[in-house]
């Protein structure tokens, strides 16, 4: 604990507790500010507010660093799985074989969709987004299963969890299946997590789909990275409809609609998308950096440099070398190609180096998923799935804290003053 801050308002002097995290990361508690002295904080976009305290995730933007459970993302993604890493911002600590085991089993035995929900897929148009699919289907489970919320127990909670993070990589594969007109491929009890998410996707009755286990590693490091990262926009979304006591899978449904927009999990889309463009101009990715370095030009390279690391992305450093792989397979792909061109040429830019704009998570996700074989489409989608239990543990951590309250920011009033109603004959 380090001394009291003190603030100083129209002549009284306010002191405010100060608390130090276990890594090192200082706030200033203002909880009783409003209370004591009738001012609030103007925080748009809450980059200097503390919503919460958590001991999930860390993340240090300026070293590059990122831990779950204080464990570091580096050694995860080359030891773990996404399985095991789930269990561990779950529940808090690594588990054990046998509860591992037991886990793998569960979640697999758990991936099937009530049938009433999977022909619900046949109501939406066959070009319907993704994402619009996964979460109307999400919210949907809220209707097949007991309801969980604050109130609910540790087994019931345990039990929604299992559910959302079993059935959700079903419902997106379902979903990509409706919209290429093909019959649906169910989870099959013999393969993994991953496994099941890509045959499900790519096997069918005539295709002799054969699972690539460098394909299966990829996906699974991507999943990985994505489970959690501190208090996002998608995770503060949980927590703040959680807090109303919601239904968990209510939560989640909210969660995703987050995750869609184009600033927070539609980055990779973005890159893909820039990418398209540059290939369809015939110019050189050469080009495209001197435009992305012009001031006075609009144009930015989607993919590099990211709000919160102010240093290369560690997300980014672990997926590189797997996409590298990954890319072997398929770099015919000419966007593969601009993709890898573009990469070369940024990170021997003194314009770039400088400012440290990086290639981050987003970059190369994008170029593993289209190697993949993923649509641009799902790319959000696959995020979704990857970031499910870190939602959940989001949740969990906010309805154990005896602090918590419902989520109600505040705001600075600029409207007009009081106004008199005018009758419509005097307008």
């Amino acid at each position: 604990m380090a001394d009291n801050a003190k603030l100083i308002i129209e002549g009284t002097t306010y002191e405010l507790p100060t608390l130090i995290g276990t890594e090192g990361e200082k706030a200033v508690d203002i909880r009783k500010l409003r209370g004591a002295s009738g001012y609030v904080t103007l925080d748009s976009g809450y980059m200097n507010t503390g919503s919460c305290e958590s001991a999930i995730t860390f993340i240090n933007g300026e070293e590059g660093i990122l831990r779950y459970r204080g464990i570091p993302i580096e050694q995860l993604t080359e030891k773990s799985s996404f399985a095991e890493v789930s269990k561990l911002v779950l529940d808090g600590e690594l588990p054990k074989s046998d509860v591992l085991d037991e886990f793998s089993r569960v979640l697999t035995e758990n991936a099937m969709i009530p049938e009433e929900l999977k022909n619900s897929l046949y109501n939406f148009p066959a070009d319907a987004h993704p994402m619009s699919v996964l979460g109307s289907l999400i919210f949907g489970l809220a209707g097949f299963y007991p309801h969980v919320d604050a109130t609910s127990s540790e087994d019931e909670i345990r039990t929604a969890a299992t559910n959302l993070i079993a059935k959700t990589s079903t419902i997106a594969a379902f979903s990509y299946k409706r919209s290429i007109g093909e019959p649906f491929v169910y989870p099959s009890k013999d393969l993994g997590y991953s496994e099941n998410f890509l045959n499900m996707m790519f096997s069918s009755p005539v295709n002799g789909y054969e699972i690539d286990s460098d394909m299966v590693e990829a996906l699974e490091k991507l999943l990985i990275l994505h489970v959690d990262h501190e208090q996002n926009c998608s995770a503060s979304t949980m927590r703040l409809v959680g807090s109303s006591h919601a239904n968990l899978y209510s939560a989640v449904a909210a969660s995703i609609a987050a995750l869609w927009g184009p600033l927070h999990g539609g980055a990779n889309q973005s890159v893909m998308e820039m990418l398209a463009t540059i290939h369809q101009s015939g110019k050189d990715p050469a080009d495209f950096i001197e435009m992305a370095k012009d001031k006075s030009n609009s144009f930015r390279l989607a993919g590099f440099g990211h709000r919160v690391y102010k240093n290369y992305d560690p997300r980014a450093r672990v997926i590189k070398g797997t996409c590298r792989k990954v890319l072997e397979k398929s770099a015919k792909d000419p966007l593969l190609q601009i993709a890898m061109q573009l990469e070369e040429q940024v990170l021997q830019d003194d314009y770039f180096i400088q400012r440290k704009l990086y290639p981050n998570v987003d970059f190369y996700s994008g170029i593993l998923y289209k190697a993949m074989g993923i649509p641009t489409e799902m790319f959000t989608v696959l995020f979704a799935i990857g970031r499910m239990p870190g939602w959940i543990s989001q949740w969990k951590e906010m309805i154990s804290d005896p602090t918590n309250k419902i989520g109600r920011p505040r705001q600075i009033y600029n409207g007009n003053n009081k106004t008199d109603y005018t009758p419509v004959e005097n307008r």
